[in-house]
C-alpha cells in the first residue's frame, strides 16, 4: 500500500535526511588510502547517534550487521563493512546509509573516489548522477513511476553504461522499504501514479559494463556479473505539487 505523508512527517523525514547528508559528507572526507570500510561505519554511527532520537536504519534491518553498505568498485551495493577491507588509491565506494528519526527514515547514497581515480570512472560517476538528477525531475504529481525510470535510464544508456533491473527504489517512511518499488528503467506514463505527500527513494545503480549482477556468498554483498565497475547514487525525495523536494541535500 502506498501511504502519503503528513506535512510534519516530511518535515521528520527531512530532519533524518539532513543527518543522511551529514553522515555522506563525513563519510566521502574519510575515504582515503588506507581506511578500512570498517572504521568508515564506525564514524557513521558515532555521527547518526550524537544527533538527539536518531538512529541507523540500516544496523539489524533484515539482519543486517552494521551502519553503512560500502560497496567497493564491482560491488553494486549491500557491501558490509569489515576490518579487512582496506580502500586503496583508485578505487571507488558507494555508501548507502539509512537515518531514523520519530519513527521515521530517510536514505541516500553516494559513490566517494579514493585518491586518484581514472578519467574513466569519473565519467561512469558523473553519468549516474545526471541519471539520479532526472529521475528527480521527473518526480512530478501526476506523473507515473515509469516516468522515473525512463529518465534515468535515458540518461545511463545514452552514456554506454548500463542499469542494474534487478534491484530498485522504494517508497519509505515509517517502514524503510513502502510502495512503490521505483525502477531505474521503464515506460512513460505506466506504473504507480505520482502524488503530493509520496516519499521514495530514487536510486541509480550503474554499471560501467553489462547489467547483470549477483550476490556474493555472505548473503548480501551484490556484485556485477561481468566485474564491471558500478556507481550508486541516491536521495529521498517527497512529491510536491511544484515538484520533488530533495530531503537528503546537505
Amino acid at each position: 500500500m502506498i501511504t502519503v505523508k503528513s506535512a510534519r512527517e516530511i518535515e521528520t523525514m527531512g530532519r533524518a535526511g539532513r543527518i543522511v547528508a551529514g553522515v555522506l559528507d563525513l563519510v566521502r572526507s574519510r575515504a582515503v588510502p588506507g581506511v578500512s570500510t570498517w572504521e568508515l561505519d564506525r564514524i557513521a554511527e558515532e555521527f547518526i547517534r550524537s544527533h538527539e532520537a536518531a538512529t541507523p536504519s540500516f544496523k539489524g534491518l533484515y539482519g543486517f550487521p552494521a551502519t553503512l553498505c560500502t560497496s567497493i568498485n564491482a560491488e553494486v551495493v549491500h557491501g558490509i563493512p569489515s576490518k579487512r577491507r582496506v580502500l586503496v588509491d583508485g578505487d571507488i565506494v558507494s555508501v548507502d546509509v539509512g537515518v531514523c528519526v520519530g519513527g521515521l527514515h530517510a536514505d541516500s547514497a553516494v559513490t566517494a573516489t579514493v585518491g586518484e581515480v581514472a578519467p574513466a570512472t569519473h565519467a561512469l560517476l558523473e553519468a549516474t548522477q545526471r541519471a539520479l538528477a532526472a529521475g528527480i525531475a521527473a518526480a512530478r504529481a501526476g506523473a507515473h513511476v515509469g516516468d522515473i525510470g525512463y529518465a534515468v535510464q535515458q540518461v545511463a544508456e545514452s552514456a554506454g553504461y548500463s542499469v542494474v533491473r534487478e534491484l530498485v527504489g522504494h517508497g519509505i517512511g515509517a517502514q524503510f522499504h513502502e510502495e512503490p518499488q521505483v525502477p531505474n528503467f521503464g515506460r512513460p506514463k505506466h506504473g504507480a501514479r505520482l502524488m503530493p505527500g509520496m516519499t521514495i527513494a530514487i536510486e541509480p545503480m550503474v554499471n560501467a559494463g553489462r547489467p547483470e549482477v549477483r550476490t556474493l556468498g555472505d548473503r548480501w554483498t551484490v556484485v556485477t556479473q561481468d566485474g564491471s565497475l558500478s556507481a550508486h547514487f541516491e536521495h529521498t525525495v517527497a512529491i510536491t505539487e511544484n515538484g520533488a523536494r530533495i530531503l537528503t541535500a546537505a
